[in-house]
Order: structure tokens, then sequence, then C-alpha cells
């Protein structure tokens, strides 16, 4: 430590950007959970990056599902069990495997995931309404690119 309480050799880029994601990270968590009660009041907030998944990937199994989240095959079923009591997801019989279903969303659950999903995107635009479109783009440039790096440090 220094006289005036800093860690010494601490790389104050990286503690900062560490500071701001931390912020960013607690805001996003706690925005999936409002965005959840939005599309439905008892909907989990774990649940709401399922819908996302759903509508932009499509049907899938919920083998593929699990994967993707990182959880395991328990927990999927369970979240895609109360998201199917609430209407939002069916599974059907997937017709390449007799023996496997595909979730995906049903009609209601497009329907207001898709209400939500916009009034989301408004609410970043009127947020961002003082940034220059150069701004958002860039942003959205380096968060993909930090993404896409984070995805590839986690493959085998």
């Amino acid at each position: 430590m220094t006289a005036d309480g800093e860690q010494t050799g601490v790389d104050h880029v990286f503690l900062s950007l560490e500071r701001e994601l931390a912020v960013f990270l607690r805001r996003a968590r706690a925005s999936s959970g409002e965005l959840a009660r939005e599309v439905h009041p008892d909907l989990e907030s774990s649940a709401y990056g399922l819908l996302v998944r759903l509508a932009d990937a499509g049907a899938q199994r919920a083998t593929e599902l699990a994967a993707f989240f990182g959880v395991g095959k328990a927990t999927m079923s369970r979240q895609l069990h109360t998201l199917e009591k609430l209407g939002l997801v069916l599974r059907e019989p997937d017709p390449a495997d007799g023996r496997a279903t595909l979730v995906h969303l049903t009609d209601e659950g497009l329907a207001r995931f898709t209400r939500v999903r916009t009034a989301r995107r408004a609410r970043y635009a009127r947020r961002l309404a003082s940034w220059d479109r150069a701004e958002v783009a860039e942003l959205a440039r380096l968060l993909h690119r930090l993404n896409a790096e984070q995805e590839g440090e986690d493959a085998p």
C-alpha cells in the first residue's frame, strides 16, 4: 500500500473497468428481474434470458439450452416446467428425433416477450439519447468483442 491507501502495482485502468462492470452487472441483474415480471408477474428473473434465447435462436432441446446457460439438466427442466405452466413455452416432439423434444415460445410467450423487449429497447434509446449514434455503435462493438473473447475462453 502507498501512503494514500492505494495498492501498489494496481493497474488503475483495469480497476476502473472492474468497478464499472460490477455496477453494470448489478443493474443488469436487477433489470432482468423487472423485465421478467413485465412478461409475467410470476416469472423468475433467470427465466428472462431463457426467453431471449428461444426468441433469438428458435426451438431447441432442453439439453442445448442447459449447455448454453451452463446449468444442469434438472435446473433447466424446472425452469421450463414453470414457463410451460405460465403458458409461455411449449415442448413438442422433435421431428428429426422422436425420442427428443423441442422447446419453443408459444404465441402468447412470443407476444409478451416482444412487447417487453420493444419497451426495453425504447428505454435504451431514451437513456442514450445524448450519445452520438457512433458512440452507441462503438459500445455495442466493444461489448461484442468482450463477449466473443469470453466465449473463446470458455471453449475447451
